[in-house]
């Protein structure tokens, strides 16, 4: 432990902790831009700086250890002109168009300002180069609001390890990108949008969908669907001033009916009959391997895109072990323009399906030539939470006044097991509740159906299960131990890939999002989201799950019922053309930009 002084208080804390830390345990603000807890602190801005007695230099606390003894002094007259100063200089570099601006009133930028009670623009001159990528389908990068603090290249590069932004060029002519003034769709960008989640600025925004979505309601001829995912609802709260993990599902479902959706449906409902098609692939692949068959195993969950486009540009020889299952909103958009679209005879040309999102990639999912099935894209706009709060807003609905809804039949009832698709694990756990169940005709052997040893926001986690006494018709099972994997984030994605290239995994079955922690944590969602709001969600999702009388997949009604009226069976003939995809081989640099791509086979 460490004595100190701050602001004239005697404190003790850690060895090792910085000054910022410190103060923050202590309820003391030490106002900071470039500094992003848990992700990033460089001392690049200084706006952390503080005074340290005996020290001739105003330290940046967010790098600056605390040391025995050490007397600081965070809003001397000497720190307080400092701040104002280098402030006011990354201003003068900076567009004033605020009140235009997106970020406006949810600017970290912005909210310095105020803290630090800047009031006047002294610095006026050159600006430095700027210019607009609109290339991605998904983001949106705008160099003149960048501020250099580096956050997303510590979150590209550390975090994720993907590593296509970086500083390029020296001092004035610095700028934040892929290198040789490369655009974002011209590279190996996977959109996972983790960039955009921690930008603190307009630098990087998802690229907006909402005039679209806007312009498919006013069209009478259209009928326009909504669905949400499962991670929305515990999330979407905090854009209207609720704590972090409330769950707001009913209040979101009249949100949505309000704005004038003709339907509200629930991504959950094929997450739901996502388990059953994957889950049954799955089977086939292990049964295939234990008669000497040619089986891609691992099989590797295939529901977040990000994640897909980072494997076919970093280990595309290894496409075969991804499951061929469309996401759980493209199959409900692929359904809806067919199963539903027949029901009430609207041609499926004239719906419009918008999907609600926590994700940045899935603006670019849904631009696949992979998502169409008869000329029609499966989903034609996807808005992400921080997006749905907005269209809420511009509407004039006031959210916390809303009665509590419900979702639409007959793509709206779902099981709990769906729910935990928004975290890391509850895609593996979904599917381990109905196979282990399928397999031998009875429930998990874990407390509240919680396969434990995969529960939690760990990086890499484990599981074994021995198959004992299975069913007649999985007796090829019996005795066999199978071994899973789960892994969020494409650093942990490709820790476990790398395996697989070496012909070393011991898995039979890996789930892999994109986004550390799973969908609670995406590009989409609502700002910030700190560690203590990811454990909100997180434990906000199991809660939605625990209270549902439906918690496995295979028990849901409507998935029974789609099966006898529509699809046949899993893994059929009509559910392979409508609910099953496949995968571009792409390079390493995006090469496949420069030629044909060359699609990968359906396994």
């Amino acid at each position: 432990m460490v004595n100190l002084t701050i602001n004239n208080k005697s404190i003790t804390v850690e060895d090792g902790l910085t000054i910022i830390q410190a103060a923050k345990q202590n309820n003391i603000l030490i106002p900071s831009l470039c500094y992003l807890e848990g992700v990033h602190k460089s001392g690049s801005c200084r706006i952390c700086v503080v005074e340290v007695e005996g020290v001739k230099a105003l330290q940046a606390s967010c790098i600056s250890a605390v040391r025995e003894g050490m007397v600081v002094h965070t809003n001397s007259p000497k720190v307080k002109r400092a701040r104002k100063i280098l402030y006011e200089l990354i201003l003068s570099d900076h567009p004033k168009d605020c009140l235009n601006c997106k970020r406006s009133q949810n600017c970290e930028l912005q909210k310095l300002g105020e803290t630090i009670g800047a009031t006047e623009e002294r610095f006026k001159g050159e600006k430095s180069k700027s210019y607009l990528d609109n290339t991605s389908p998904s983001i949106i990068r705008d160099t003149s609001k960048c501020i250099l603090c580096r956050r997303c290249v510590t979150v590209c590069n550390e975090i994720q390890g993907v590593g296509i932004l970086n500083a390029q060029g020296r001092g004035y002519k610095t700028v934040i990108g892929p290198a040789a003034d490369l655009v974002l769709n011209s590279v190996n960008c996977t959109y996972c949008g983790q960039c955009v989640a921690v930008c603190p600025v307009g630098a990087l925004q998802e690229k907006d969908s909402i005039s679209r979505v806007w312009e498919a309601l006013n069209d009478p001829k259209k009928r326009v669907i909504v669905q949400t995912a499962p991670a929305i609802r515990a999330a979407l709260g905090g854009e209207f001033g609720y704590e972090a993990g409330t769950l707001v599902t009913g209040k979101m479902a009249t949100a949505l009916r309000d704005l004038g959706f003709d339907d509200v449906f629930d991504t959950n409902f094929t997450a739901d009959l996502t388990i059953l098609e994957e889950g049954t692939e799955f089977l086939q692949r292990v049964q295939t391997a234990l008669s000497g068959g040619n089986a891609a195993l691992p099989m590797i969950t295939s529901c977040s895109p990000g994640w897909i486009k980072y494997v076919e540009h970093a280990f595309p020889a290894q496409l075969n072990h991804l499951s061929t299952c469309k996401s759980p909103h493209t199959m409900l958009g692929a359904l809806a323009k067919s199963y539903y679209a027949e029901k009430i005879g609207v041609a499926p040309e004239d719906i419009f399906v918008v999907s609600v999102m926590p994700c940045t990639a899935k603006k670019f999912e849904i631009s696949r030539p992979e998502m169409k099935n008869h000329g029609q894209f499966n989903v034609d706009a996807v808005l992400t939470t921080r997006e749905l709060a907005r269209i809420i807003k511009e509407a004039g609905i006031d959210f916390r006044s809303l009665e509590e809804g419900s979702f639409d039949s007959p793509l709206g009832l779902s099981s709990g097991a769906a729910d935990i698709f928004a975290v890391t694990g509850g895609v593996m756990e979904a599917a381990l509740r109905t196979v282990y169940e399928v397999v031998t005709g009875r429930e998990l052997p874990f407390e509240k159906l919680h396969v434990t040893p995969i529960v939690g926001l760990d990086q890499i986690k484990t599981a074994e299960l021995t198959i004992k006494d299975a069913v007649e018709a999985y007796k090829f099972l019996e005795g066999v131990t199978v071994k899973v994997a789960v892994t969020s984030g494409l650093k942990g994605a490709k820790i476990l890939m790398e395996e697989i290239a070496r012909g070393e995994s011991p898995y039979h079955f890996i789930e892999v999002m994109g986004c550390p922690n799973g969908c609670i944590s995406g590009g989409g969602q609502p700002r910030p989201t700190t560690q203590a709001i990811r454990e909100s969600r997180f434990k906000a999702i199991y809660k939605e799950d625990e209270g549902k009388q439906l918690r496995k997949s295979h028990e849901n009604p409507f998935i029974t019922k789609i099966y006898a009226e529509f699809l046949g069976h899993p893994l059929g003939h009509k559910s392979h053309e409508l609910l099953h995809t496949d995968y571009t081989k792409r390079g390493v640099y995006n090469e496949c930009l420069l030629e044909d791509p060359t699609p990968s086979s359906k396994s």
